[in-house]
C-alpha cells in the first residue's frame, strides 16, 4: 500500500512539472507573439514621427523608411507650416471643447441612467436599457443624413452644442459599463445615505458616483478616443467655413490635383496624437480594473 501511495504522488508530480514546463513554454510563446503584434501596432505611428522630420521630397521617394538625416532632416520647418497654415490652434480648440463637453455629458448623463436602470426594476428600465444597448450595434451611415438635416433644424450644428449629439451616439456603451459596474453595488449603502437624510441627488453624487471612479475613468477614456478622432460627425454638422476639428484640418493639407503635403500633415497628426497618448499612458491602470468591473460583475 505505502508503496503504491508513493508511486502515485511521484506519478502526480512528474504531471505537474509536465503541466508547469507547457504552461511556462505556452506563456513565452504568447509573449513573442503579443511583443510581435505590438510592433506592428506602433511601427505606423513611428513611421509617422519620423516623417513629420522630413524634407517633402524624403517622404515622397523610396527614402521614407530612412531616418531624417543629412538633406532629408527638415527640424521643425513642417510643425510650423502646418500650425500657421492650417489654422492649427483654433481646430485644436475646437477639438478640445467637443470632446471635454461631450466626455462629461457622457459620463454624467449615462451613470445616472444605469443607476436608474439598476435601481427601479420594472419595464420601462428593462426597454431603456435594452434600447441603449441596442443603440451600439445601429451603424452610425444608416442615421447620418437624417442627422444632418436635424441638427441644423435643432441649431446642434455648432462645437458648443453638437455634444448632444454625441451623448446620444455615446450612450449605448458607457450605459452598459455603468450598468454593469453598478448590480454589484450593494444598495445597502444607499439606504443608510437615506437614514441618514441624504436626498437621491445627495445619494448619487456623495455615494453612488465615487464608487464608479473606476468604471467612469475607463469609459472617459474610450469615449475621448473616439470624439477627438471623429472626421465623419463633425464633417456633416458642422458649418466648415466657421469650425473645423483636427481631423478635418488635416484633411486640408490635400491640395489640386491629389498633391498632399505630406510633411506639415504628418507634423500635425503627430501633434494631434500627443494628448491621447498622455492621456492613455497617466490612466491606462484603470481601462482594465473599469472594462472588468463592467463587464464581468454585472
Amino acid at each position: 500500500m505505502q508503496k503504491n501511495a508513493k508511486k502515485a504522488i511521484a506519478e502526480s508530480s512528474m504531471m505537474a512539472g509536465n503541466m508547469s514546463k507547457g504552461g511556462r513554454t505556452l506563456n513565452v510563446v504568447l509573449s513573442v507573439v503579443f511583443a510581435l503584434l505590438c510592433l506592428v501596432w506602433i511601427y505606423p505611428v513611428a513611421l509617422v514621427l519620423i516623417n513629420s522630420f522630413k524634407v517633402e521630397t524624403a517622404i515622397t521617394t523610396s527614402t521614407i523608411f530612412n531616418l531624417p538625416l543629412g538633406e532629408t532632416f527638415a527640424g521643425v520647418d513642417n510643425y510650423v507650416y502646418g500650425v500657421q497654415k492650417m489654422n492649427f490652434l483654433s481646430s485644436f480648440g475646437y477639438s478640445l471643447l467637443i470632446t471635454v463637453t461631450s466626455v462629461a455629458l457622457i459620463i454624467l448623463c449615462c451613470s445616472m441612467c444605469a443607476w436608474f436602470i439598476t435601481r427601479v426594476n420594472g419595464v420601462f428600465s428593462k426597454v431603456m436599457y435594452m434600447l441603449c444597448v441596442f443603440s451600439m450595434v445601429v451603424p452610425f451611415q444608416m442615421v447620418m443624413f437624417t442627422l444632418s438635416k436635424t441638427a441644423d433644424s435643432l441649431g446642434l450644428n455648432t462645437p458648443f452644442n453638437i455634444c448632444i449629439i454625441y451623448l446620444g451616439f455615446g450612450a449605448g456603451l458607457a450605459v452598459f459599463m455603468f450598468t454593469g459596474f453598478m448590480r454589484s453595488v450593494p444598495v445597502a449603502m444607499e439606504e443608510a445615505a437615506m437614514i441618514d437624510g441624504c436626498n437621491p441627488l445627495q445619494i448619487f453624487f456623495k455615494v453612488v458616483f465615487p464608487i464608479l471612479k473606476p468604471t467612469a475613468i475607463s469609459t472617459a477614456i474610450l469615449e475621448t478616443m473616439w470624439v477627438w478622432n471623429d472626421y465623419l460627425l463633425p464633417q456633416l454638422v458642422l458649418d466648415i467655413k466657421k469650425y473645423m476639428t483636427i481631423p478635418m484640418a488635416v484633411q486640408y493639407f490635400q491640395g489640386s490635383f491629389g498633391r498632399v503635403e505630406m510633411g506639415p500633415m504628418m507634423a500635425c497628426i503627430t501633434i494631434t496624437v500627443i494628448p491621447i497618448i498622455i492621456l492613455y499612458l497617466c490612466s491606462q491602470k484603470y481601462i482594465i480594473e473599469g472594462v472588468i468591473s463592467g463587464a464581468v460583475k454585472g
